[in-house]
């Protein structure tokens, strides 16, 4: 489990985002510790893809600070940070469907020439990608190919995993596979920055959670805490 007297692994603080002249985040502030698997929760344009497309240097509109592995990296290029350890699994999947998914997968290598390691724990985690390793992307499901850009992000050996929206379209059965599967990366020791509209699986997987609404964050606490919380139960639980 993160240590409270290490800093943080990621560190955003009074971050302020714009889309062109208009201002969709303000002031947020939240941290990952090495290990902790943390949620960033809130409705559909409350600023999550926002925030995390900042930190992985998409939008480079922005001030504040954002550190991580004590390095100020605000409008460092996406490349540069990809191969610092900050991996983003983007919500529209965004693979290459005329490819095979082996290919796909070599994509997220850093090293492309000492992958095998790193090619067998995806395997671990997804064993129907090894099944369909020669088949084109574009012919998996939705929930496969979900597995697949995730096991792309994984093939880099990331220090940070960000997923963004991962259980968007897919069948409650696929939630449920692909949040075991990140359940198992927490238990290996990777760091996970989740944002996720279905709370429950989120709140249930995480040890602690941020609460973004109308680009600012209104809650932050213990994950169990925040399942408890009335305005939560209300807004997103349906109780």
């Amino acid at each position: 489990m993160h240590s409270e007297t290490t800093d943080p692994m990621l560190s955003v603080s009074g971050l302020n985002v714009f889309h062109a002249n208009l201002q969709v985040v303000w002031d947020l502030s939240l941290h990952v510790d090495k290990g902790e698997l943390v949620t960033l929760i809130g409705p559909n344009g409350a600023g999550k893809t926002t925030t995390v497309e900042t930190i992985v240097g998409l939008n480079k509109k922005a001030s504040g600070s954002i550190t991580f592995l004590g390095e100020n990296i605000l409008g460092m290029h996406p490349y540069d940070l990809f191969h610092k350890g900050l991996a983003l699994v983007p919500e529209k999947r965004e693979i290459f469907p005329k490819m095979p998914v082996i290919e796909n997968l070599m994509l997220g290598a850093r090293d492309r020439t000492d992958y095998s390691a790193s090619l067998n724990h995806v395997y671990s985690l997804f064993p129907i990608l090894k099944e369909r390793e020669r088949q084109m992307a574009g012919t998996l499901s939705g929930g496969e190919q979900q597995m697949l850009t995730i096991g792309r992000a994984l093939m880099s050996n990331p220090k940070l995993l960000i997923l963004d929206e991962p259980s968007t379209g897919l069948s409650p059965l696929l939630v449920g596979q692909v949040f075991r599967s990140l359940e198992q990366l927490g238990r290996e020791g990777i760091t996970v920055l989740l944002l996720e509209q279905n709370v429950r699986h989120a709140l249930n997987m995480c040890h602690r959670g941020y609460v973004l609404e109308n680009g600012r964050i209104i809650k932050e606490g213990k994950a169990k805490e925040l399942m408890h919380d009335p305005h939560i139960q209300k807004a997103y639980l349906g109780f």
